[in-house]
Protein backbone atom coordinates (compact mmCIF):
# COMPACT_ATOMS: atom_id res chain seq x y z
CA UNK A 1 0.00 0.00 0.00
CA UNK A 2 2.62 2.73 0.89
CA UNK A 3 4.58 1.54 -2.42
CA UNK A 4 0.85 2.33 -4.50
CA UNK A 5 1.08 5.74 -2.55
CA UNK A 6 4.58 6.46 -3.58
CA UNK A 7 3.89 5.71 -7.04
CA UNK A 8 0.37 7.70 -7.07
CA UNK A 9 1.48 10.72 -5.32
CA UNK A 10 5.08 10.81 -7.61
CA UNK A 11 2.26 10.26 -11.16
CA UNK A 12 -0.87 12.37 -10.03
CA UNK A 13 0.18 15.06 -7.53
CA UNK A 14 2.53 17.12 -10.17
CA UNK A 15 -0.55 17.38 -12.68
CA UNK A 16 -2.75 18.50 -9.07
CA UNK A 17 -0.58 21.09 -7.99
CA UNK A 18 -0.99 22.97 -11.55
CA UNK A 19 -4.90 22.91 -10.97
CA UNK A 20 -4.77 23.94 -7.65
CA UNK A 21 -2.08 27.03 -8.85
CA UNK A 22 -4.76 27.89 -10.95
CA UNK A 23 -7.23 28.37 -8.65
CA UNK A 24 -9.29 25.42 -10.04
CA UNK A 25 -9.67 22.92 -6.90
CA UNK A 26 -9.63 25.69 -4.27
CA UNK A 27 -12.52 25.37 -1.99
CA UNK A 28 -15.60 26.12 -3.81
CA UNK A 29 -17.28 29.61 -2.24
CA UNK A 30 -21.11 30.99 -2.56
CA UNK A 31 -21.11 33.29 -6.24
CA UNK A 32 -24.01 35.47 -7.22
CA UNK A 33 -25.51 33.95 -10.63
CA UNK A 34 -23.80 35.95 -13.31
CA UNK A 35 -25.75 36.87 -15.93
CA UNK A 36 -22.84 35.98 -18.33
CA UNK A 37 -23.55 32.64 -17.24
CA UNK A 38 -27.04 32.62 -19.11
CA UNK A 39 -25.79 30.73 -22.48
CA UNK A 40 -24.16 28.18 -20.46
CA UNK A 41 -27.29 27.36 -18.00
CA UNK A 42 -29.31 27.12 -21.63
CA UNK A 43 -26.53 24.76 -23.11
CA UNK A 44 -26.69 22.27 -20.22
CA UNK A 45 -30.71 22.34 -20.65
CA UNK A 46 -30.57 21.80 -24.47
CA UNK A 47 -27.85 19.34 -24.63
CA UNK A 48 -28.93 17.67 -21.48
CA UNK A 49 -32.18 16.19 -19.57
CA UNK A 50 -34.46 20.02 -18.73
CA UNK A 51 -33.18 20.96 -15.29
CA UNK A 52 -35.52 19.10 -12.20
CA UNK A 53 -38.40 21.04 -10.75
CA UNK A 54 -39.83 22.27 -13.68
CA UNK A 55 -42.98 21.48 -16.25
CA UNK A 56 -40.97 18.78 -18.40
CA UNK A 57 -38.74 17.26 -16.43
CA UNK A 58 -38.12 13.39 -16.98
CA UNK A 59 -40.10 11.54 -14.54
CA UNK A 60 -43.25 13.97 -14.24
CA UNK A 61 -46.35 14.20 -15.63
CA UNK A 62 -48.87 11.98 -15.86
CA UNK A 63 -48.73 8.21 -14.57
CA UNK A 64 -48.37 5.85 -17.67
CA UNK A 65 -47.87 2.66 -15.68
CA UNK A 66 -50.49 0.70 -15.66
CA UNK A 67 -52.10 -0.58 -11.73
CA UNK A 68 -52.16 -4.25 -12.50
CA UNK A 69 -49.80 -6.56 -12.81
CA UNK A 70 -48.05 -7.23 -16.23
CA UNK A 71 -46.71 -10.03 -17.95
CA UNK A 72 -43.62 -9.19 -20.31
CA UNK A 73 -41.75 -11.75 -22.34
CA UNK A 74 -38.28 -10.80 -22.49
CA UNK A 75 -36.74 -13.14 -25.10
CA UNK A 76 -38.09 -16.54 -23.55
CA UNK A 77 -38.11 -15.11 -19.93
CA UNK A 78 -41.44 -14.46 -18.99
CA UNK A 79 -41.74 -11.95 -16.01
CA UNK A 80 -44.85 -11.02 -14.07
CA UNK A 81 -44.61 -7.12 -13.34
CA UNK A 82 -46.41 -6.24 -10.37
CA UNK A 83 -46.73 -2.41 -9.39
CA UNK A 84 -47.02 -0.78 -5.58
CA UNK A 85 -48.45 3.07 -6.17
CA UNK A 86 -48.39 5.98 -3.80
CA UNK A 87 -44.59 7.12 -3.71
CA UNK A 88 -43.36 10.30 -4.76
CA UNK A 89 -39.81 9.98 -6.49
CA UNK A 90 -38.75 7.16 -4.40
CA UNK A 91 -34.97 6.72 -3.96
CA UNK A 92 -33.99 3.78 -1.94
CA UNK A 93 -35.31 0.66 -0.14
CA UNK A 94 -33.84 -2.11 3.08
CA UNK A 95 -35.45 -4.97 3.65
CA UNK A 96 -36.67 -5.83 7.72
CA UNK A 97 -36.19 -9.19 8.93
CA UNK A 98 -40.62 -9.11 9.28
CA UNK A 99 -40.83 -9.23 5.34
CA UNK A 100 -41.39 -5.72 5.67
CA UNK A 101 -39.60 -2.70 3.47
CA UNK A 102 -38.52 0.85 4.19
CA UNK A 103 -38.66 2.88 1.07
CA UNK A 104 -37.39 6.53 1.15
CA UNK A 105 -38.54 9.41 -0.83
CA UNK A 106 -36.73 11.76 -2.04
CA UNK A 107 -38.64 14.68 -1.18
CA UNK A 108 -37.84 13.76 2.29
CA UNK A 109 -40.28 11.13 3.76
CA UNK A 110 -39.37 7.24 4.73
CA UNK A 111 -42.39 4.85 3.85
CA UNK A 112 -42.99 1.60 5.59
CA UNK A 113 -44.02 -1.34 2.36
CA UNK A 114 -45.95 -4.20 4.68
CA UNK A 115 -45.26 -7.89 4.36
CA UNK A 116 -48.30 -8.05 2.18
CA UNK A 117 -46.93 -5.55 -0.03
CA UNK A 118 -49.20 -2.64 0.77
CA UNK A 119 -48.16 0.72 1.31
CA UNK A 120 -48.47 2.19 4.92
CA UNK A 121 -50.18 5.42 4.15
CA UNK A 122 -48.33 7.66 7.15
CA UNK A 123 -44.83 8.19 6.65
CA UNK A 124 -42.43 6.72 9.17
CA UNK A 125 -41.90 9.73 11.79
CA UNK A 126 -38.55 11.16 12.89
CA UNK A 127 -36.90 11.91 9.50
CA UNK A 128 -34.16 14.66 9.92
CA UNK A 129 -34.78 17.17 7.76
CA UNK A 130 -33.52 17.58 4.29
CA UNK A 131 -32.57 19.77 1.64
CA UNK A 132 -34.76 18.48 -1.35
CA UNK A 133 -33.44 20.11 -4.70
CA UNK A 134 -31.35 19.71 -7.54
CA UNK A 135 -31.37 15.70 -7.64
CA UNK A 136 -30.91 15.89 -3.98
CA UNK A 137 -32.63 15.09 -0.72
CA UNK A 138 -33.12 12.00 1.38
CA UNK A 139 -31.50 9.16 -0.61
CA UNK A 140 -29.96 6.06 0.92
CA UNK A 141 -31.39 3.76 3.43
CA UNK A 142 -29.63 0.66 5.09
CA UNK A 143 -29.85 -1.12 8.62
CA UNK A 144 -27.07 -2.10 10.71
CA UNK A 145 -25.39 -5.65 10.83
CA UNK A 146 -27.04 -5.98 14.46
CA UNK A 147 -30.45 -4.70 13.36
CA UNK A 148 -32.22 -7.73 14.92
CA UNK A 149 -31.08 -6.52 18.50
CA UNK A 150 -30.02 -2.87 17.91
CA UNK A 151 -32.87 -1.67 15.60
CA UNK A 152 -30.57 1.01 14.28
CA UNK A 153 -31.57 2.27 10.87
CA UNK A 154 -29.07 4.33 8.78
CA UNK A 155 -30.48 7.35 6.53
CA UNK A 156 -28.04 9.18 3.76
CA UNK A 157 -29.45 12.56 2.99
CA UNK A 158 -28.89 16.47 1.95
CA UNK A 159 -28.18 18.67 4.94
CA UNK A 160 -28.76 21.78 3.97
CA UNK A 161 -25.99 24.58 4.80
CA UNK A 162 -26.53 27.70 7.00
CA UNK A 163 -27.90 30.59 5.40
CA UNK A 164 -29.34 29.13 2.49
CA UNK A 165 -32.63 29.98 1.36
CA UNK A 166 -34.71 28.33 -1.28
CA UNK A 167 -34.25 30.74 -3.90
CA UNK A 168 -34.03 28.85 -7.42
CA UNK A 169 -34.87 25.92 -5.01
CA UNK A 170 -34.53 23.01 -7.45
CA UNK A 171 -31.89 24.28 -10.03
CA UNK A 172 -27.70 23.03 -9.95
CA UNK A 173 -27.43 26.77 -8.88
CA UNK A 174 -29.47 27.24 -6.26
CA UNK A 175 -29.63 25.95 -2.25
CA UNK A 176 -26.12 24.18 -1.27
CA UNK A 177 -25.89 21.50 0.79
CA UNK A 178 -23.78 18.88 2.26
CA UNK A 179 -23.84 15.09 2.35
CA UNK A 180 -24.91 13.52 5.73
CA UNK A 181 -25.40 10.32 7.61
CA UNK A 182 -28.10 9.84 10.29
CA UNK A 183 -29.49 6.77 12.54
CA UNK A 184 -32.38 6.31 14.49
CA UNK A 185 -34.04 3.09 15.95
CA UNK A 186 -37.00 1.85 14.26
CA UNK A 187 -39.66 1.10 16.35
CA UNK A 188 -42.74 0.44 14.05
CA UNK A 189 -45.58 2.77 14.53
CA UNK A 190 -43.41 5.17 16.53
CA UNK A 191 -41.17 5.61 13.93
CA UNK A 192 -37.66 6.52 13.98
CA UNK A 193 -36.63 7.45 18.22
CA UNK A 194 -33.02 8.67 19.16
CA UNK A 195 -32.17 10.29 15.53
CA UNK A 196 -28.98 11.61 15.13
CA UNK A 197 -26.33 12.67 12.75
CA UNK A 198 -23.26 10.73 12.77
CA UNK A 199 -21.07 12.28 10.07
CA UNK A 200 -21.47 15.54 8.47
CA UNK A 201 -19.54 15.80 5.04
CA UNK A 202 -17.19 18.24 4.06
CA UNK A 203 -18.66 18.62 0.69
CA UNK A 204 -20.49 21.39 -0.30
CA UNK A 205 -22.63 21.99 -3.29
CA UNK A 206 -25.50 23.18 -5.09
CA UNK A 207 -25.48 21.01 -7.56
CA UNK A 208 -26.23 17.36 -8.15
CA UNK A 209 -24.68 14.68 -5.73
CA UNK A 210 -25.57 11.60 -4.90
CA UNK A 211 -25.20 9.74 -1.60
CA UNK A 212 -25.62 6.02 -1.48
CA UNK A 213 -24.00 3.49 1.95
CA UNK A 214 -23.28 -0.04 2.38
CA UNK A 215 -22.23 -1.91 5.32
CA UNK A 216 -19.09 -4.01 3.89
CA UNK A 217 -18.25 -7.53 5.20
CA UNK A 218 -16.37 -5.82 7.71
CA UNK A 219 -19.00 -4.13 9.13
CA UNK A 220 -17.90 -1.06 8.42
CA UNK A 221 -20.40 1.75 6.81
CA UNK A 222 -19.41 2.68 3.43
CA UNK A 223 -20.74 6.05 2.06
CA UNK A 224 -20.30 7.20 -1.29
CA UNK A 225 -20.93 11.23 -2.00
CA UNK A 226 -20.75 12.69 -6.07
CA UNK A 227 -19.53 15.86 -6.93
CA UNK A 228 -20.32 15.49 -10.89
CA UNK A 229 -20.24 19.09 -11.62
CA UNK A 230 -18.58 22.34 -12.48
CA UNK A 231 -18.91 25.96 -10.95
CA UNK A 232 -20.48 28.43 -12.92
CA UNK A 233 -16.89 30.29 -13.59
CA UNK A 234 -15.64 27.08 -14.30
CA UNK A 235 -17.92 26.28 -17.68
CA UNK A 236 -20.29 24.42 -15.59
CA UNK A 237 -23.62 24.75 -13.46
CA UNK A 238 -22.73 24.93 -9.73
CA UNK A 239 -23.30 28.19 -7.93
CA UNK A 240 -21.19 26.05 -5.28
CA UNK A 241 -18.74 22.98 -5.46
CA UNK A 242 -16.59 22.52 -8.01
CA UNK A 243 -15.92 18.66 -10.07
CA UNK A 244 -12.18 19.00 -9.20
CA UNK A 245 -13.17 18.44 -5.25
CA UNK A 246 -13.38 14.60 -6.18
CA UNK A 247 -9.42 14.89 -6.35
CA UNK A 248 -8.77 17.45 -3.34
CA UNK A 249 -7.96 15.01 -0.42
CA UNK A 250 -9.46 18.41 1.77
CA UNK A 251 -13.00 17.43 0.59
CA UNK A 252 -15.16 14.50 1.26
CA UNK A 253 -16.76 15.27 -2.79
CA UNK A 254 -15.90 12.41 -5.37
CA UNK A 255 -14.68 9.96 -2.80
CA UNK A 256 -15.85 6.84 -1.14
CA UNK A 257 -15.60 6.93 2.59
CA UNK A 258 -15.29 3.88 5.13
CA UNK A 259 -16.64 5.24 9.09
CA UNK A 260 -17.32 3.15 12.06
CA UNK A 261 -20.75 2.30 12.94
CA UNK A 262 -20.86 5.51 15.36
CA UNK A 263 -19.51 7.89 12.46
CA UNK A 264 -16.02 8.00 13.85
CA UNK A 265 -13.07 6.64 11.56
CA UNK A 266 -11.48 3.65 11.51
CA UNK A 267 -7.91 3.11 12.54
CA UNK A 268 -7.16 0.89 9.55
CA UNK A 269 -8.51 3.57 6.37
CA UNK A 270 -5.76 3.93 4.34
CA UNK A 271 -5.32 7.70 4.49
CA UNK A 272 -5.40 8.28 8.50
CA UNK A 273 -1.83 9.38 8.78
CA UNK A 274 -1.91 11.05 5.51
CA UNK A 275 -1.09 14.88 6.00
CA UNK A 276 -4.05 16.84 4.65
CA UNK A 277 -5.90 14.21 3.36
CA UNK A 278 -9.62 13.71 5.60
CA UNK A 279 -8.74 10.64 7.30
CA UNK A 280 -12.41 8.93 6.15
CA UNK A 281 -11.34 8.81 2.61
CA UNK A 282 -11.34 5.18 1.56
CA UNK A 283 -11.03 5.62 -2.82
CA UNK A 284 -11.36 9.42 -4.14
CA UNK A 285 -12.20 10.12 -7.88
CA UNK A 286 -15.45 9.29 -7.86
CA UNK A 287 -17.98 11.27 -10.28
CA UNK A 288 -21.50 10.22 -8.67
CA UNK A 289 -22.59 7.11 -7.51
CA UNK A 290 -25.58 6.01 -8.15
CA UNK A 291 -25.58 2.37 -7.08
CA UNK A 292 -23.46 0.55 -4.23
CA UNK A 293 -23.25 -3.40 -3.56
CA UNK A 294 -21.30 -5.32 -1.19
CA UNK A 295 -21.05 -9.07 -3.22
CA UNK A 296 -22.72 -11.45 -1.73
CA UNK A 297 -20.17 -14.29 -2.46
CA UNK A 298 -16.50 -12.17 -2.59
CA UNK A 299 -17.45 -9.43 -0.19
CA UNK A 300 -15.74 -6.56 -2.47
CA UNK A 301 -17.36 -3.75 -2.73
CA UNK A 302 -18.95 -2.36 -5.71
CA UNK A 303 -20.20 1.22 -6.98
CA UNK A 304 -21.99 2.05 -10.14
CA UNK A 305 -21.72 6.01 -11.33
CA UNK A 306 -23.05 8.03 -14.16
CA UNK A 307 -20.59 9.49 -16.59
CA UNK A 308 -21.14 12.94 -18.62
CA UNK A 309 -22.04 11.85 -22.28
CA UNK A 310 -21.48 8.41 -22.08
CA UNK A 311 -18.70 6.80 -19.43
CA UNK A 312 -21.32 5.41 -17.16
CA UNK A 313 -19.23 2.46 -15.00
CA UNK A 314 -19.07 0.52 -12.88
CA UNK A 315 -15.54 -0.07 -10.51
CA UNK A 316 -14.85 -2.78 -7.93
CA UNK A 317 -13.50 -0.39 -4.92
CA UNK A 318 -10.35 -1.13 -3.60
CA UNK A 319 -8.57 0.81 -0.80
CA UNK A 320 -6.84 3.86 -1.35
CA UNK A 321 -7.17 3.95 -5.44
CA UNK A 322 -8.34 6.92 -7.26
CA UNK A 323 -10.61 5.84 -10.16
CA UNK A 324 -10.34 9.19 -11.79
CA UNK A 325 -12.80 11.82 -12.35
CA UNK A 326 -12.52 14.88 -13.37
CA UNK A 327 -9.05 14.07 -14.79
CA UNK A 328 -10.24 11.03 -16.77
CA UNK A 329 -13.65 9.45 -18.39
CA UNK A 330 -14.54 7.34 -20.96
CA UNK A 331 -17.45 9.95 -21.69
CA UNK A 332 -16.96 13.60 -22.92
CA UNK A 333 -18.49 17.09 -22.59
CA UNK A 334 -21.96 17.67 -23.36
CA UNK A 335 -21.31 19.51 -26.15
CA UNK A 336 -19.48 16.33 -27.57
CA UNK A 337 -16.25 17.74 -27.65
CA UNK A 338 -13.99 15.58 -25.94
CA UNK A 339 -12.85 17.60 -22.88
CA UNK A 340 -13.93 20.21 -21.11
CA UNK A 341 -17.00 23.03 -21.88
CA UNK A 342 -17.27 22.37 -18.16
CA UNK A 343 -18.61 19.44 -18.34
CA UNK A 344 -16.27 16.81 -19.69
CA UNK A 345 -13.26 15.37 -18.59
CA UNK A 346 -9.81 17.31 -18.20
CA UNK A 347 -7.37 14.77 -19.97
CA UNK A 348 -8.48 13.68 -23.68
CA UNK A 349 -7.20 10.03 -22.75
CA UNK A 350 -9.74 7.78 -21.25
CA UNK A 351 -6.59 6.99 -18.79
CA UNK A 352 -3.51 8.28 -16.88
CA UNK A 353 -1.18 6.77 -14.69
CA UNK A 354 -1.73 6.19 -11.12
CA UNK A 355 -5.44 6.11 -11.86
CA UNK A 356 -7.87 2.84 -12.07
CA UNK A 357 -9.43 2.08 -15.26
CA UNK A 358 -13.16 1.10 -14.83
CA UNK A 359 -14.25 -2.80 -14.50
CA UNK A 360 -17.10 -1.86 -16.98
CA UNK A 361 -18.26 1.54 -19.00
CA UNK A 362 -21.11 2.44 -21.32
CA UNK A 363 -21.14 4.79 -24.21
CA UNK A 364 -23.67 5.72 -24.69
CA UNK A 365 -24.88 6.03 -21.21
CA UNK A 366 -27.61 3.89 -19.78
CA UNK A 367 -27.91 6.61 -16.56
CA UNK A 368 -27.68 4.11 -14.00
CA UNK A 369 -29.66 3.81 -10.79
CA UNK A 370 -28.89 1.13 -8.16
CA UNK A 371 -27.14 -1.61 -8.06
CA UNK A 372 -27.32 -5.59 -7.37
CA UNK A 373 -25.56 -8.83 -7.60
CA UNK A 374 -28.38 -11.64 -7.70
CA UNK A 375 -27.16 -14.78 -6.13
CA UNK A 376 -31.13 -16.30 -5.46
CA UNK A 377 -32.80 -18.95 -6.87
CA UNK A 378 -36.10 -17.68 -8.74
CA UNK A 379 -34.41 -16.65 -11.58
CA UNK A 380 -32.12 -19.89 -12.08
CA UNK A 381 -30.58 -18.14 -15.21
CA UNK A 382 -29.51 -14.78 -13.47
CA UNK A 383 -27.39 -16.56 -10.64
CA UNK A 384 -24.34 -14.17 -9.83
CA UNK A 385 -25.24 -11.80 -12.50
CA UNK A 386 -25.23 -8.08 -12.04
CA UNK A 387 -28.80 -5.34 -12.27
CA UNK A 388 -28.85 -1.90 -12.66
CA UNK A 389 -31.71 0.84 -13.55
CA UNK A 390 -32.01 2.90 -16.59
CA UNK A 391 -32.60 6.31 -15.51
CA UNK A 392 -32.89 8.67 -18.74
CA UNK A 393 -33.09 4.90 -20.72
CA UNK A 394 -35.95 4.02 -19.16
CA UNK A 395 -34.70 0.37 -18.68
CA UNK A 396 -33.87 -2.69 -16.35
CA UNK A 397 -30.24 -3.64 -17.23
CA UNK A 398 -28.55 -6.66 -16.60
CA UNK A 399 -24.34 -7.71 -17.06
CA UNK A 400 -23.76 -11.58 -17.87
CA UNK A 401 -21.57 -12.61 -15.94
CA UNK A 402 -18.91 -15.96 -16.40
CA UNK A 403 -18.42 -18.05 -13.09
CA UNK A 404 -15.44 -16.36 -12.62
CA UNK A 405 -16.89 -13.23 -12.62
CA UNK A 406 -16.29 -11.75 -15.95
CA UNK A 407 -18.73 -9.71 -17.84
CA UNK A 408 -19.78 -11.02 -20.82
CA UNK A 409 -23.28 -9.95 -22.13
CA UNK A 410 -25.71 -7.00 -21.77
CA UNK A 411 -29.69 -7.10 -21.76
CA UNK A 412 -31.99 -4.47 -21.77
CA UNK A 413 -35.12 -5.29 -20.11
CA UNK A 414 -38.85 -4.11 -19.28
CA UNK A 415 -38.08 -1.46 -21.77
CA UNK A 416 -41.45 -1.42 -22.66
CA UNK A 417 -42.96 0.02 -19.45
CA UNK A 418 -41.11 2.83 -20.14
CA UNK A 419 -40.46 3.93 -16.47
CA UNK A 420 -36.98 5.51 -14.91
CA UNK A 421 -35.93 2.67 -13.11
CA UNK A 422 -33.95 4.05 -9.58
CA UNK A 423 -33.05 1.48 -7.34
CA UNK A 424 -33.11 -2.18 -8.10
CA UNK A 425 -32.64 -4.29 -4.94
CA UNK A 426 -32.41 -8.80 -4.35
CA UNK A 427 -35.62 -9.75 -1.76
CA UNK A 428 -35.29 -12.18 0.68
CA UNK A 429 -37.55 -14.18 -1.37
CA UNK A 430 -35.33 -14.22 -4.20
CA UNK A 431 -37.07 -11.44 -6.30
CA UNK A 432 -36.18 -8.34 -7.83
CA UNK A 433 -37.56 -5.07 -6.43
CA UNK A 434 -37.30 -2.02 -8.26
CA UNK A 435 -38.32 2.02 -7.43
CA UNK A 436 -38.89 4.04 -10.28
CA UNK A 437 -38.10 8.16 -10.27
CA UNK A 438 -41.22 9.87 -11.16
CA UNK A 439 -42.91 12.39 -9.58
CA UNK A 440 -45.85 9.50 -9.27
CA UNK A 441 -43.62 6.62 -8.48
CA UNK A 442 -43.99 3.06 -7.57
CA UNK A 443 -42.33 -0.22 -6.35
CA UNK A 444 -42.24 -2.79 -9.32
CA UNK A 445 -42.17 -7.14 -7.81
CA UNK A 446 -39.99 -8.47 -10.26
CA UNK A 447 -40.81 -12.76 -10.38
CA UNK A 448 -40.95 -15.29 -12.98
CA UNK A 449 -44.06 -15.52 -14.38
CA UNK A 450 -44.04 -19.45 -15.45
CA UNK A 451 -45.73 -20.84 -18.65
Amino acid sequence: MFAYRSLRRALVTPLLFSLFSLGMAAKPVAQAVDPAAEPVLQAIDAAAEPPPGVPGRPGSGPDTLPDAAQIIDEKGQRLRVTPLKGLERPWALAFLPDGAMLVTERPGRLRRVNADFTLDPQPVAGVPAVLASAYKGLMDVALHPGYADNRWVYLAYTKRLPGETDADWDQLYGPAGTAAVARGRYDGALGLRDVEDLFIADAATSGASAVRIAFGADDKLYMSIGVPGYLLAEGGTNRVGSAYEAQDPASHGGKILRLNDDGSVPADNPFVNEPGYHPEIYALGIRNTTGMAVHPVTGALWEIEHGPLGGDEINIVEAGRNYGWPMVSYGRSYSGARTGDGFGPILATPSAPGMEDPWLHWSPSIAPGGLAIYTGERFGDWRGHAFTGGLSSTQLHRVTLTPEGLPLGRQALLLSLEQRIREVREGPDGLLYLLTDHDRGALLRVEPAGD
